[in-house]
């Protein structure tokens, strides 16, 4: 069966010189002093290859040295001379299935390594079934040089001493070529590229060839550190453009986000803006290097190692870069969540992006721990044998995780509001996973677990539709009841005219006889939002009860003693009041009522609602420090 040509690969050549300026530095050079060494499975007798294996076999393809030379150029002659890009796919694995080789290499490295070892073979011979054994005890047959047997063998081994083309025996019995073969194919073909082919087709270039080719005779050859001239040109190629690139993305980047946070109406320093865009410009650089070597730009054994640092650092900037993506998003959320008027969403978007932080992390580490080869499998099933210790010891953990569920499907508060639970009064900033943030009222901040939150009482005073105010105005005894029926139903309109106030439902009423006064019940409600309204309704609602006391003659009443010092006059008369009319008490609650109308009649708020409370330093009027948009 004679060796069959393949068609080369063709690809973009940009970025190849990347890839054999590590060749060099990682594979040993063959060197003439080396001797040509014949194993013992050649040497043996023809009895001992007629020894049958007791290795199970998983691929009849792979079940002798014989097997699978014979499928390997099986699978080259399928590349060749299939008709459609699936059959050319279909001979090239094949192929690829005979050689001991990492399978975390790229496709076309792995290409590479059986389109050398083709080539190789042609030069050396042709293949023959009486060359290789179909059976064989030991665990590694030589198929190259068996000097003793092949004249062809004897003959290019003494040009080109020091390589050989084995098979070994695999754990699941089958025989593949072996890793120290494929970790010199390379170097055995540059170094036999000007043999003739004796057997087969000459193979057209890979594409890490044709640049080879397409580089002056000067700059080949050994220079130093086993790179040649043109390796290291293209090392400072590939810098040079990993450079630019990353300058590039980060300075278009830096002018879009800059565009995009001036249109929300946000200034951003430049030295904060670098920062953000920083992984994206390494992102670039890395994907770079991650093209340049899934096209199998370099020889395999360089492209173990620097695949493994290649895509670690490709994982890092993209999780960088997708941290600072959700960071981006989450604000955006943000801001369209404080445009709605429930509070769900503020506390929702928060959860959300720490979760896709999480989700993202873990994706990272997962790729990361890929490339370094660690199974995650195995890992995960070692935790089922621990799992009960670190079930206890995560306990509080996992705890409080689950009470954030149950806070945000419960709801019991959201952000903003005012509550008391355990003894901590305050305002509610932030829920996390483990635990919820609380402000008090003396700025300091209070982390609660959520596992406490749970099962503790909490007192949402933010979820209060209506804010309750309950006062006794004290007014002296010599006050005319004409008088305080008015004021009382003066009262009770500034209730009905104020804008915050509940209309349904208030009191305001003489109460009681005090031990210096007479006691004026006022309960009453304010439907406000938050408790800076609430205070500020309040101060314009006692502002008005006095302006309309002051306004209808009646005196507050404080704390006093007065003596009196008299003599009885036993001829002195007692003046009683008036008997009130039968109007007596309509006539004095309109005259109240009136007061109360004229009182507000210029308040700004009967025009239009005052809006929440402003903590600005300076102010046009005061009406304007109040919230109102008018003086």
């Amino acid at each position: 069966m004679k060796l069959i040509s393949s068609a080369g690969l063709s690809r973009q050549s940009v970025l190849a010189l990347v890839t054999a300026c590590i060749w060099a530095l990682m594979v040993p050079q063959a060197t003439a002093q080396d001797t040509i060494t014949l194993p013992s499975s050649a040497q043996d007798s023809e009895q001992s290859t007629e020894i049958a294996t007791q290795v199970p076999i998983s691929n009849p393809l792979h079940a002798s040295p014989q097997a699978t030379m014979f499928a390997f150029l099986k699978g080259i002659k399928g590349f060749t001379d299939g008709a459609s890009s699936s059959e050319k796919k279909a001979g090239m694995t094949q192929a690829i299935e005979c050689l001991d080789v990492d399978s975390t290499l790229p496709f076309e490295t792995r290409w590479n390594l059986a389109a050398d070892l083709y080539s190789v073979l042609g030069r050396i011979g042709l293949v023959r079934e009486d060359q290789l054994p179909t059976q064989l005890a030991d665990t590694r047959f030589v198929y190259y040089p068996q000097t003793d047997r092949i004249w062809e063998h004897l003959t290019f081994a003494t040009k080109h001493p020091g390589y050989s083309i084995s098979l070994t025996r695999q754990s699941n019995g089958q025989w593949l070529f072996d890793r120290e073969t494929l970790d010199r194919i390379h170097d055995f073909a540059i170094q036999t590229e000007d043999e003739d082919t004796i057997a087969g087709d000459q193979l057209d270039k890979t594409l890490m060839g044709r640049i080879r080719d397409a580089v002056p005779s000067s700059l080949k050859g050994n220079a130093s550190l086993g790179l040649e001239y043109w390796q290291w040109i293209g090392i400072l190629v590939v810098i040079f453009i990993g450079m630019i690139a990353d300058l590039l993305v980060r300075g278009i980047l830096r002018r879009l986000w800059h565009r995009f946070e001036v249109r929300r109406g946000r200034e951003v320093e430049k030295g904060s803006l670098k920062r953000a865009v920083r992984p994206f410009g390494m992102l670039a650089a890395a994907g770079i290097w991650y093209i340049a070597l899934e096209l199998g730009l370099l020889p395999a054994t360089p492209t173990i190692v620097l695949i493994v640092a290649v895509r670690v650092v490709l994982m890092v900037s993209l999780v960088w870069a997708a941290f600072k993506l959700t960071d981006l998003i989450g604000d955006w959320l943000s801001t369209q969540a404080e445009k709605t008027e429930t509070k769900f969403d503020d506390l929702l978007v928060p959860m959300v992006k720490r979760t896709a932080k999480l989700f993202i992390g873990a994706i990272g580490l997962v790729y990361i721990a890929s490339a370094f080869r660690i199974e995650i499998m195995p890992l995960l099933t070692g935790l089922g044998i621990g799992g009960l210790a670190v079930a206890f010891a995560a306990k509080d953990t996992i705890e409080n995780f689950f009470g954030s569920i149950a806070v945000i499907l419960d709801r019991p508060f959201e952000i903003g509001d005012w509550i008391y639970v355990n003894e901590v009064e305050g305002t509610v900033e932030d829920l996390g996973f483990r635990s919820t943030r609380i402000r008090t009222f003396y700025n300091s901040l209070v982390t609660v677990p959520n596992a406490t939150l749970v099962r503790a009482k909490v007192d949402n005073y933010g979820r209060r539709k209506y804010r309750r105010f309950t006062t006794k105005l004290n007014v002296t005894y010599d006050t005319h009841p004409d008088k305080i029926e008015a004021f009382c139903a003066g009262i009770r309109e500034i209730v009905k005219l104020h804008p915050y106030t509940r209309k349904d439902y208030y009191h305001v009423w003489l109460n009681g006889f005090g031990p210096h006064s007479l006691d004026i019940l006022v309960y009453i409600f304010f439907e406000c939002p938050d408790w800076s309204i609430e205070l500020r309704e309040k101060h314009r609602f006692m502002l008005d009860v006095v302006r309309l006391a002051d306004r209808l003659g009646v005196e507050f009443a404080f704390p006093t003693q007065k003596i009196h010092v008299t003599q009885d006059d036993p001829t002195a008369m007692h003046s009683p009041m008036d008997v009130p009319e039968s109007n007596s008490e309509r006539r004095w609650i309109l005259e109240g009522r009136k007061a109360a109308r004229e009182l507000t009649s210029e308040q700004p708020w009967k025009t239009e609602l005052p809006g929440p409370v402003s903590f600005a330093e300076d102010f046009d009027s005061e009406h304007e420090a109040r919230g109102d948009s008018a003086g």
